[in-house]
């Protein structure tokens, strides 16, 4: 019977570790589905924030990892491994709650940088990974990508500086950008960490028991990064809470999860263009609910984006795998 592959890299002591997942084993429909439900979370997400700025955002963001370990918890006790069968599947323990505090960082700047500048300009800072990844996974990992993803991502990226150059003109709407845009920043380069970590550990740990407990590490720094922000227990409204369980079913389970489930199937880099979309999805429902109006370049700046998520999802052959 023929099949086609899918190669992945892992990353052992430096060395390069290949494997091919065949078209039986990669649930192809199902990883589509999933990130379809998933990029339009995530695209929402910057928007329930602007619902919740009467309380500081390291609270808002550990409202949404506590939250989600608690919807996650009934399914995670049902097919739960315990450390010593993930260790003998040779999942690196350690390495999940790295990822873990690395996503609660990520959260904790992300959602911040959401109280000092625009929808527009935060989504799009937080989402350049795609141009980090694809030197990280180049230079460092020595992995080879086809030109047409190298021009997709570099379109992409053209994009968000466009777009960057047109919210400066907006600056003086929001109370401080600059510092907005610096934590934005902070966040991507953070998520790249997260990215490339999870991508090696999901190749041995199903996914339940790596979302779990990297979410669980995840609430834990968000925890303690808020009462130590807050010197003590934070102020929490009731419209806080609302957001903080929407925040973790939608954009943190149906979104982060949807990623953490592909990214053992496609690379980071090219799974990672995806996420873009977020900047149109939230510049469009920033401008319906927050009446934040974009100008000709913006949306120029936008389907620059666009253009570029997919030229680096463009195959040549039905035959070409998902990781190059």
């Amino acid at each position: 019977m023929k099949s086609w592959s899918v190669r992945w890299i892992g990353f052992d002591r430096g060395r390069a570790v290949s494997s091919t997942t065949t078209q039986e084993d990669f649930p192809r429909l199902k990883v589509y589905l999933l990130l379809l439900v998933g990029l339009t979370a995530i695209g929402i997400s910057p928007l329930l924030v602007r619902y919740a700025t009467d309380v500081e955002p390291m609270t808002l963001a550990a409202m949404r990892a506590l939250f989600a370990i608690l919807i996650l918890l009934p399914f995670w006790l049902v097919k739960r491994k315990s450390m010593a069968e993930l260790k003998a599947s040779g999942v690196n323990a350690p390495m999940m709650m790295v990822a873990g505090f690395c996503l609660g960082l990520h959260l904790t700047f992300w959602i911040a940088s959401l109280h000092y500048t625009s929808v527009a300009s935060a989504s799009v800072l937080v989402s350049i990974h795609p141009v980090m990844l694809i030197v990280a996974e180049s230079l460092i990992f020595r992995k080879r990508f086809k030109p047409m993803v190298w021009a997709g991502v570099l379109v992409a990226f053209a994009g968000t500086v466009l777009l960057g150059i047109t919210d400066q003109v907006q600056e003086s709407e929001f109370v401080n950008a600059t510092l907005g845009n610096i934590l934005a920043f902070v966040a991507a380069v953070i998520f790249v960490f997260y990215f490339l970590i999870g991508r090696k550990i999901r190749q041995r740990a199903e996914w339940i028991d790596y979302v779990f407990h990297v979410y669980f590490h995840a609430a834990v720094i968000c925890v303690i990064l808020t009462f130590v922000w807050s010197g003590g227990w934070p102020f929490i409204s009731a419209t806080a809470v609302l957001i903080g369980l929407a925040l973790a079913a939608g954009p943190m389970i149906m979104g982060h999860g949807s990623m953490n489930y592909a990214v053992k199937y496609i690379s980071p880099t090219l799974l990672s263009t995806l996420v873009l979309t977020e900047v149109v999805l939230a510049a469009i429902g920033a401008w319906i609910l927050f009446q934040e109006v974009p100008g000709t370049l913006s949306i120029l700046a936008m389907v620059v984006i666009m253009a570029g998520v997919v030229l680096s999802w463009v195959r040549k052959r039905p035959a070409e795998t998902l990781d190059e």
